[in-house]
């Protein structure tokens, strides 16, 4: 019990890195490069490579066409459905370099992949239904919380990473809920 609370800061930080690549990857590593950057932060040394310039302008740059590509209903969906295969991947590759090698970075990869898929079908899933909305508001007021929620979310990982658990648990079982419902949706749709 003592080693997982002295490591509490690297599972939330790996915790928060993968839950935020399936909503906004690129806003994910753009956030945390700039805090190091800055040096508000330290980044674990396999993350420091984020707050390098050319890192930081090429998240950045994919940061400003995901908020873009977002708030549209017809290229949200496409968006999505391409970055099935990138935010997975990126979450569990990002969970696992917050402990570097080993077995802990492994372990780190697998459940952060998980987190990643989990988090990024459900938000996929729970947009295609909002998408099918004709007025934009829903889409946007969805698309601007899941913005905040990242960028919280992080912030919230670094300075109180209990609370991120807790809090990470809950949107778990928000999305779990979530899932359910565009399943029933879908199903009340085709009968």
């Amino acid at each position: 019990m003592d080693t997982l609370l002295s490591h509490l800061p690297e599972i939330a930080l790996a915790s928060a890195l993968a839950w935020g690549s399936g909503l906004r990857l690129y806003a994910a590593l753009f956030a945390l490069g700039l805090a190091g950057w800055f040096g508000w932060i330290v980044l674990p040394p396999h993350l420091a490579v984020l707050a390098h310039p050319l890192v930081l302008s090429a998240s950045g740059f994919m940061a400003v066409v995901e908020f873009g590509a977002d708030k549209l209903p017809w290229l949200d969906s496409l968006w999505d459905m391409v970055h099935t295969f990138i935010r997975i991947p990126a979450g569990a590759a990002l969970a696992a370099a917050v402990f570097g090698d080993g077995a802990a970075a492994l372990a780190a990869a697998i459940l952060g992949g998980t987190l990643a898929a989990g988090t990024h079908l459900a938000k996929a899933g729970g947009r295609a239904v909002i998408n099918t909305s004709p007025e934009p508001f829903t889409n946007w007021s969805a698309s601007f919380t899941e913005d905040a929620v990242v960028l919280g979310g992080l912030w919230l990982a670094i300075a109180r990473p209990l609370a991120f658990l807790i809090l990470l648990l809950a949107l778990i079982v928000v999305s779990l809920a979530l899932v359910a419902w565009v399943k029933g949706r879908m199903r009340s749709r085709g009968s």
